[in-house]
């Protein structure tokens, strides 16, 4: 995710912080969330949609994930945007953790940019797909 903010080079995002938030906080996100988008396969019309979408407290899209060029990967990654309610409960609750990862994501980019992209890959916490129960994600699905 760092490079969605430039390696923190953007105007307005010079600072990347890693957020740890509680399981529970981020499974309620899960629950009370609706697609950002129209699935026929998931919503009874498009006024349901958006009588959903309205309400959520959260909304999920799925994003390609990408690689150090910045290139699509095979697979999608679940963001998850939070607003009203949760976005309360993130702030007040859910978040156990805040660390500073600016000076990391500017060395990943330092890598990047002059291809070592072994070195770079190394410095990046290692990811793994989050078990979640299939009832939390199925009509999350799009």
């Amino acid at each position: 995710m760092m490079y969605r903010c430039g390696w923190g080079a953007k105007e307005g995002q010079e600072t990347v912080l890693a957020v740890e938030i509680t399981r529970e906080g981020f499974e309620w996100a899960l629950r009370h969330a609706c697609l950002s988008h129209y699935v026929p396969e998931l919503h009874a019309d498009q006024a349901e949609w958006k009588r959903q979408l309205k309400h959520a407290p959260a909304r999920v899209q799925w994003d390609p994930e990408r690689d150090l060029h910045l290139d699509p990967l095979p697979y999608r990654s679940l963001q998850l945007g939070l607003g009203g309610e949760a976005a309360e409960r993130y702030a007040d609750e859910w978040i156990v953790g805040i660390e500073d990862v600016t000076p990391l994501a500017k060395q990943v980019h330092a890598h990047v940019r002059v291809g070592e992209l072994t070195r770079a890959a190394a410095l990046l916490p290692a990811e793994r797909p989050y078990p979640v129960a299939e009832r939390t994600v199925s009509r999350l699905r799009g």
